[in-house]
């Protein structure tokens, strides 16, 4: 039943912008994205993070300055990209905030602003974009509303609540739009929830289906959970997933199992640490793959995985590529039956905790001293934040590597306990201060840009930041051009594609966490990312402090729009 919520306020209307009439995003257009615009997240579909614009390139990058800013009015961590049709952009920002503004000048043509209740809290304060169709703009609330919004005006279309945030169920992804439904997830995997995916009418917020990360009693899966465990087993699918529009399946990953120890929970614990294939009819689960099973690391494999075709023993394999968290890098199979099959795994950071990697099925086995547990500490790496946290990796078909923005050297330690499950409450079976985080101790760099060949299987360059890790998603051209932020320095850098060379920096207001994107307008290439640092980067930055003589503990906040082109 669709609510319209008390807590989501009226947009607000600003001064009219000089932007032409809106173009209703349809599904074609989400199909085949138009090389000018930016539609989504990750600019296709298959989740390459690519632009095939050009004009930006390797040999006039040098050349690229600002040309307008926009301050967003918001502190905190921002993590959406900009999303652009036609002349229109779209940003998100922490606190419900969504600013839609001319591409061109940056003149602010509507804000909205949502208003959840006062007793909500979230564990992270975060927006991480938007969706389009027709004529709407997605949005999922922070406190579990899905707003769609008139994308010329900004007033509100309709509201249907998604998540119950009582039990400690909130929403941080950018919607997916799949002909015509709009797909969130849910987070609050430190909550002891029950993760789901959902998928909503685009005309009318009418839920279409609904699917648990966690199988019921009786369901295929559900043999791998003890008891009533899978009733709080976490499993929250909090970041946006891809979709194959050829057999009609979506992927989407999957979170962490709560708590976090495995000997709380026994069993391999489906489909926690993993990627799922979803029929985008019916929500139905026609495959998945399982990274890690029994997860005791908080490794969570929330990202999907890209859709990239590579060639491997003499054949051409429709394949799916994952950086993961744990710190494999992983090339799966997509199966005409919507089963996912395991193809290779290779480590891109240095992982101590798999023994072993069955070739044929991916599943690890483990050191036995590297699993924490009830009462018993174990030390790791990489650390509770992966070798690649949420930040996107990207794929360019013109050199036919993926670029991963990677942190190595750092690992973790845990000790579980008992802890009393409290609806809505912190439930890991360790309390946040005594989270364990250390550096290896012959560690020269943490942060990285690598590159691999995914034919060969084999890493071609790296970037190394010595004083930073890396913390921004990538983005790729058919210029031939590498962008990425992420560090604490506040820089913002373009490399060269093939060789990893250096080729322009710029020091922005804030550390950069959020996607970069690139657009066209009247024969004008664009780069644009938001600046604003916060949440798990200042949180990590902050550890490493104490670690490290001289590291800055803090990054200055503060959410700001930069729109880059080339000087003329």
């Amino acid at each position: 039943m669709i609510k319209r919520t008390l807590f989501v306020a009226a947009a607000l209307m600003a001064s009219a912008a000089s932007v032409e009439a809106y173009t209703p995003v349809t599904d074609a257009r989400l199909t085949n994205p138009e090389p000018h615009n930016w539609l989504m997240t990750r600019g296709n579909y298959k989740g390459w993070s690519y632009s095939p614009l050009d004009q930006i390139n390797t040999n006039n990058v040098k050349n690229l300055v600002p040309v307008w800013t926009f301050a967003t009015g918001k502190r905190s961590g921002h993590q959406s990209p900009p999303i652009v049709n036609d002349g229109y952009m779209f940003i998100t920002q922490p606190d419900n905030q969504v600013i839609a503004l001319d591409a061109r000048t940056g003149e602010e043509i509507w804000r909205f602003q949502g208003q959840g209740p006062e007793e909500f809290s979230a564990l992270h304060n975060t927006n991480r974009g938007v969706s389009l169709y027709d004529d709407k703009v997605y949005v999922a609330m922070l406190y579990g509303d899905l707003v769609a919004l008139d994308a010329k005006t900004g007033k509100v279309a309709w509201t249907t609540t998604v998540a119950n945030w009582k039990v400690g169920e909130y929403m941080t992804m950018a919607p997916l739009t799949v002909k015509g439904k709009i797909v969130v997830g849910i987070s609050g995997g430190e909550f002891g929830v029950r993760g789901f995916i959902a998928a909503y009418d685009a005309k009318t917020g009418q839920q279409a289906w609904k699917t648990y990360t966690i199988p019921a009693p009786g369901e295929p899966g559900s043999e791998t959970w003890r008891g009533d465990d899978w009733k709080r087993g976490g499993a929250a699918a909090w970041m946006t997933g891809n979709y194959d529009v050829e057999t009609n399946t979506i992927y989407w990953g999957v979170g962490n199992a709560s708590p976090w120890f495995g000997d709380q929970r026994p069993g391999d614990n489906l489909y926690t640490a993993s990627t799922l294939a979803l029929d985008g009819d019916t929500g139905k689960i026609k495959g998945h793959f399982q990274y890690h099973w029994n997860d005791s690391w908080d490794w969570d494999e929330m990202n999907a995985p890209m859709l990239v075709d590579f060639q491997r023993d003499g054949r051409t394999v429709r394949g799916l590529i994952k950086p993961s968290r744990n710190g494999y890098l992983h090339w799966l199979e997509r199966l005409q039956n919507g089963a996912i099959g395991f193809v290779d795994a290779k480590p891109y950071v240095y992982q101590d905790v798999f023994a072993s990697i069955d070739p044929k099925t991916g599943r690890p086995t483990y050191h036995p001293d590297k699993i924490p547990g009830t009462g018993k500490k174990a030390h790791f790496c990489p650390s509770l934040w992966g070798g690649k946290d949420w930040p996107f990796e990207a794929y360019n078909p013109k050199t036919g590597m993926i670029y991963i923005p990677a942190n190595d050297n750092h690992c973790g330690f845990l000790e579980g306990k008992v802890q009393e499950y409290v609806a809505g409450k912190w439930w890991t079976g360790v309390d946040i201060p005594d989270i364990g985080f250390t550096v290896r101790k012959d560690a020269k760099s943490f942060g990285e840009i690598q590159a691999w060949d995914i034919n060969a299987g084999k890493k071609v360059w790296t970037v190394l930041y010595p004083n930073s890790m890396n913390w921004g998603s990538i983005l790729t051209t058919a210029g031939g051009l590498v962008f990425n932020g992420g560090t604490q320095d506040r820089m913002f850098r373009a490399y060269d594609a093939r060789t990893g060379d250096q080729l322009w920096q710029i020091k922005t207001s804030s550390g950069i966490i959020a996607p970069p994107a690139s657009y066209m307008i009247d024969g004008v290439q664009y780069i644009a990312v938001q600046a604003g640092w916060g949440v798990d980067p200042q949180f990590q930055q902050g550890l490493l402090a104490n670690l490290i003589p001289g590291w800055p503990k803090a990054t200055t906040e503060g959410g700001v729009l930069w729109v880059f082109a080339l000087q003329r």
